[in-house]
C-alpha cells in the first residue's frame, strides 16, 4: 500500500488523510466505531416528498387562502348552496394529496430498488453496503462503469481510469495512482482499483449538488413554469376587478346586503382557475404510477413531460437493440497460430480482468482459464481506444517481463491485445477483408492480436499482427423492432450510435426495420453544424467515442433538435448527461442510472413507448384543461369589468357558477387530463393555451352580458332579477358547452358522451324542480329563453370562426 505524507495536500481546501487502513479493509469494530461517532454517509438518498410536505404544497397555496377566506363569508350571510364551491375545493385539494401520496410511494419503492450498492471490502471480503452505510476510512473497490460515492485517496491501481468531465470539465479522463485524490460524483471509465474514503456524508465534494439535484420535485418544467406565468397575470387581473368589483356591488345592493355579498363573492370564485394547478399534479402524479407498474422510475418528474416533447432518439446498440449477454460461435485462427495457441491465450486474457464486459464475459464462457500461461501485466479495455491487453508469461518459462512482446514455450508468452480489428489493423491489413464479411452478416468480431511493443507504450497496437478472429452472435430484443416502428409511427427520428464496427451495427439495425447506410463516426465531421447535417442524414453510425456520443447530441441539440439518449454502459455517461432526456437500463452501470432522469428498471427497452405516450397525455391534455379553465377566467373578469361600468348587480350567484363549472369544467377536465394523447407536445405553452383562452372568453362573457341586459328589460317585478340570471345562466351554460365541445375535438365515443352527459344534467337541474329551488334556476315564459338560446348560438358560430382565424394566423 502506498503511503501518503501527512502534510502532502491532494485538496488545497481539504488536505487528503493518509491511508491507514489494510488492504483487508475495516474490521466490524472499527466500523461500529464510526457509526458511534458519525462518521457515515449520510447524504439522503434520492427521496420523495414527505406526507407533511405533500399536504403543505397542496394546502396553503394563494388561491387556496382567497377561496377559502370567501367561502368562510359565504358560510357566514348566505344558504349552503351558494358555499359549494369551498367544498368543491376541499375534495380536489384531498384528491391532490392522495394522487401525490400514492407517486411518492411509487417512486419510493421502485428507488429501493434501483439504488446503487457500492462494493466495499471488510474483514478482508468485498461486501455490497447502501450508499449510507459506508463510513470514514472505508475501502471502496471500483471498477468500469462504477461511481464513486465519496471523497477518497486512491490505495490500488490497475489501469484505473476516472472520468471527472462531470465535475472538473476535464474532457480526458484522468489515470489515477497510489495516492491521487478521487472524487465523488467521478465514474471509471478503464481498469480497477480501491480507494479510501476520506470525506463523507455531507463533506463529500458532490454530496450537496448529488441531494439537490436528487429531490422529487414538479416544479422544473415547461408546464409548470408557463402554469405559473399564466396565474400571475391571472392575479394581476383578478386583483383590481375584484376591488372594483366589490365597491360596485356594495353600492347598487338593491336586493339586501347578503345578496349584493353573494353576488360580489360569486363574481370573484370564477376568476380563480383554482382546478389547474391540481390537474397538473394529478397528471403528473399519475403518470408516475402508471410508468411505475411498467417498471419505469422516473428520477426527475419533468423527464415525463420532456421526453413527450422529443423528436429525436439516440440509441446505443448494446444493452439497448440488443440484449446484454453474447455467444462465441467461432474462433478463426489467423498466419501461424494454431486454435489451441488462441485458445489458450483468450482463457488467460479473460482470467486477466475482474469485470470482464460483455464480449469477454462471452470469450470467458468459451475458453475458461486452464493450466494456461499466466498475466504479468494488463492494459485494461477502454471505450475510448476498443481494445485491451495483457502480458502473458508460458508457465514452462519464457519472457518475465511480459512487457516487450517476446515469447517462448508453447508461443502464447508475450503482449496480446483483443479489440476491434479496424482500430487495431491497418486499413489494407488482408485479415479486415475477412471481418468485413461477418461483419455485413451483422456478427460481432474481436482480433486477437500479438504486439512486439511493451503494455505501458502509448503505440502498443502499432505493428499488431493479427491472430486469430473472435466471432460472436449477438442476442436480438424480442421487443426492439416493435418499439421502433413506434417510434416511426410518432415521427420520432431514431439514431443508433454504437462504439462497434459501423457495417455490423448496420446489419443488426436493417434486421430490426432501419432503413439507411451504416456510416463510420471516425469520418464525421467535427464542427457541430457539419456533423448535425450528417446525423439528420444518417440513421446507423458506428465507432462511435464516448465524447462523439457527447458531440453528436449537441449537434442534433444545435439544430433545433430534442433529443433522448439511452444506454447501460459508462461510455454512454457523458451523452446521457447532455440529452434532453436520459434514459438508463436498469442493470447498466452505477454511473449511467445516476445521470440519468429515466431508469428501465427490467431492461425493458418495450416500456418507452409508455414514457413517451404518458408525457404526451400529460402535456397535450392539460393543454386542453389549461384553454378551459382560463375561457371561464378570462369571461368572469370581463363580466365583473362590464357589470362596474355598468353600475347594476352580479347576474351570478356562486351557486350557479358552482354548476356551471362543475359541468362545463370540473368533471370533463378529469376525464380530459387522464385520456390518451398520440399528439407529440410542442413548445410555448402559455401561447397556445393563451389564443384561444382569450378570444373564447372575450366572447363567452359579451354574448353573456348581452343576454342579461336583454333579459333586465324583458323582465319587471319583484323577482325579476331571478329570471335575469336563469337566462343568463342559460347563455353561458350553452356557450361553455361548446367550448367543452370544441376542446373535446377529435371526436371519439366517449367524448361525445362526456359532452352529452354534460349537457343532459343541466337539463336535468332545469326539468327537477327541487333542483330548481336549489340552483335558483327558472326559466320565466318562451320568449327570453329562446332569445338567449338564440344568444348562445350566434356566440357558438364566433367561436367557430374566430377560433379557426386564430389558429392560421398566430400559429404555434
Amino acid at each position: 500500500m502506498t503511503h501518503i505524507d501527512a502534510g502532502e495536500e491532494l485538496d488545497p481546501v481539504h488536505p487528503a488523510r493518509p491511508p491507514s487502513v489494510p488492504k483487508a479493509g475495516l474490521s466490524a469494530e472499527e466500523v461500529a466505531q464510526r457509526v458511534a461517532r458519525g462518521q457515515v454517509n449520510d447524504v439522503p438518498v434520492r427521496g420523495s416528498r414527505s406526507l407533511t410536505e405533500i399536504v403543505r404544497a397542496n394546502v396553503f397555496t394563494r388561491f387556496n387562502a382567497i377561496i377559502g377566506v370567501l367561502w368562510l363569508i359565504m358560510l357566514t350571510v348566505a344558504p349552503i348552496q351558494d358555499s359549494l364551491f369551498g367544498f368543491v375545493i376541499i375534495a380536489n385539494t384531498g384528491i391532490g394529496i392522495v394522487q401525490e401520496w400514492r407517486a411518492k410511494r411509487t417512486l419510493d419503492s421502485l428507488a429501493v430498488i434501483g439504488e446503487v450498492r457500492p462494493t466495499v471490502r471488510r474483514d478482508g471480503a468485498a461486501v455490497e453496503v447502501g450508499t449510507a452505510e459506508i463510513v470514514l476510512d472505508d475501502l471502496l473497490e471500483l471498477g468500469p462503469g462504477d461511481k464513486a460515492v465519496v471523497d477518497g485517496v486512491c490505495v490500488e491501481a490497475d489501469g484505473l481510469e476516472i472520468d471527472e468531465s462531470l465535475l472538473t470539465g476535464e474532457a480526458d479522463p484522468v489515470v489515477k495512482h497510489p495516492g491521487d485524490r478521487v472524487m465523488s460524483g467521478s465514474f471509471v471509465v478503464a481498469g480497477g482499483g480501491a480507494f479510501q474514503a476520506t470525506r463523507v456524508g455531507r463533506e463529500a465534494y458532490a454530496a450537496q449538488l448529488a441531494e439537490e439535484a436528487s429531490r422529487f420535485t414538479l416544479v422544473h418544467s415547461e408546464l409548470r413554469t408557463g402554469i405559473s406565468t399564466i396565474l400571475k397575470y391571472v392575479t394581476w387581473m383578478m386583483v383590481p376587478t375584484a376591488i372594483g368589483l366589490v365597491i360596485s356591488q356594495l353600492v347598487v345592493k338593491q336586493h339586501g346586503f347578503g345578496n349584493s355579498i353573494a353576488r360580489t363573492v360569486g363574481g370573484i370564485v370564477p376568476m380563480v382557475p383554482e382546478g389547474l394547478v391540481l390537474l397538473t399534479s394529478v397528471a403528473f402524479a399519475i403518470g408516475v404510477i402508471r410508468l411505475g407498474r411498467k417498471q419505469c422510475l422516473v428520477q426527475e418528474l419533468p423527464a415525463i413531460e420532456g421526453l413527450a416533447r422529443v423528436d429525436t432518439v439516440c440509441l446505443d446498440k448494446t444493452g439497448t437493440l440488443t440484449e446484454g449477454g453474447m455467444d462465441v460461435t467461432e474462433l478463426r485462427p489467423l498466419g501461424d497460430t494454431g486454435e489451441e495457441q488462441a485458445r489458450r491465450v483468450l482463457g488467460a486474457l479473460g482470467a486477466s480482468d475482474p469485470r470482464p464486459n460483455a464480449s469477454l464475459r462471452a470469450v470467458i464462457d468459451a475458453y475458461p482459464a486452464g493450466d494456461g500461461p499466466r498475466c504479468t501485466g494488463t492494459l485494461p479495455f477502454s471505450s475510448a481506444r476498443k481494445y485491451s491487453g495483457a502480458a502473458l508469461r508460458d508457465g514452462d518459462g519464457g519472457n518475465d517481463d511480459g512487457g516487450d512482446g517476446s515469447g517462448d514455450g508453447d508461443g502464447t508468452s508475450g503482449t496480446w491485445l483483443l479489440g476491434a480489428p479496424d482500430v487495431l489493423l491497418d486499413e489494407d491489413d488482408p485479415a479486415l477483408a475477412e471481418t468485413a464479411r461477418l461483419d455485413e452478416q451483422g456478427m460481432r468480431v474481436l482480433l486477437l492480436a500479438r504486439t512486439a511493443r511493451a503494455l505501458d507504450d502509448p503505440e502498443v497496437a502499432r505493428g499488431a499482427a493479427p491472430a486469430a478472429l473472435v466471432v460472436l452472435e449477438q442476442r436480438l430484443r424480442s421487443d426492439a423492432a416493435d418499439t421502433l416502428r413506434y417510434f416511426a409511427a410518432q415521427d420520432v427520428h431514431t439514431k443508433v450510435i454504437s462504439g462497434d464496427n459501423a457495417v455490423s451495427v448496420g446489419a443488426v439495425a436493417a434486421k430490426l426495420g432501419l432503413d439507411g447506410t451504416a456510416m463510420d463516426a471516425r469520418r464525421l465531421p467535427h464542427e457541430p453544424d457539419g456533423m448535425a447535417r450528417a446525423l439528420d442524414e444518417g440513421t446507423v453510425f458506428g465507432r462511435v467515442t464516448p465524447r462523439q456520443k457527447r458531440d453528436m447530441v449537441g449537434a442534433l441539440q444545435s439544430h433545433g433538435h430534442t433529443v433522448a439518449m439511452t444506454g447501460d454502459g459508462v461510455n454512454d455517461v457523458l451523452a446521457l448527461k447532455d440529452a434532453d432526456i436520459g434514459v438508463s437500463m436498469g442493470s447498466g452501470s452505477e454511473a449511467t442510472r445516476a445521470v440519468a432522469q429515466i431508469v428501465l428498471l427490467d431492461d425493458s427497452f418495450a416500456a418507452l413507448p409508455s414514457v413517451v405516450a404518458e408525457g404526451r397525455r400529460v402535456i397535450g391534455n392539460i393543454t386542453r384543461v389549461a384553454t378551459l379553465f382560463l375561457v371561464k377566467t378570462v369571461y368572469s373578469v370581463l363580466l365583473a369589468l362590464l357589470v362596474v361600468c355598468w353600475q347594476i348587480e352580479y347576474p351570478f350567484l356562486p351557486r350557479h357558477l358552482t354548476l356551471l363549472s362543475t359541468l362545463t369544467i370540473g368533471v370533463p377536465a378529469f376525464f380530459l387530463a387522464l385520456a390518451p394523447n398520440r399528439e407529440r407536445a410542442r413548445p410555448r405553452f402559455v401561447r397556445r393555451v393563451m389564443r384561444y383562452a382569450i378570444p373564447g372568453g372575450l366572447v363567452a362573457g359579451a354574448a353573456t352580458f348581452a343576454s342579461y341586459l336583454i333579459a333586465r328589460h324583458h323582465y319587471t317585478g319583484a323577482d325579476s332579477l331571478g329570471a335575469e340570471t336563469s337566462a343568463a345562466t342559460l347563455t353561458l351554460f350553452l356557450i361553455s358547452l361548446w367550448v367543452l365541445a370544441i376542446i373535446a375535438r377529435p371526436y371519439t365515443w366517449w367524448r361525445v358522451g362526456l359532452v352529452a352527459a354534460m349537457g343532459a344534467a343541466f337539463l336535468l337541474v332545469l326539468a327537477v324542480p327541487w333542483l330548481q329551488h336549489f340552483f335558483a334556476l327558472k326559466l320565466v315564459g318562451m320568449a327570453m329563453p329562446w332569445t338567449a338560446v338564440g344568444i348562445a348560438a350566434v356566440a357558438a358560430a364566433a367561436l367557430e370562426v374566430l377560433w379557426r382565424w386564430v389558429g392560421h394566423r398566430f400559429p404555434t
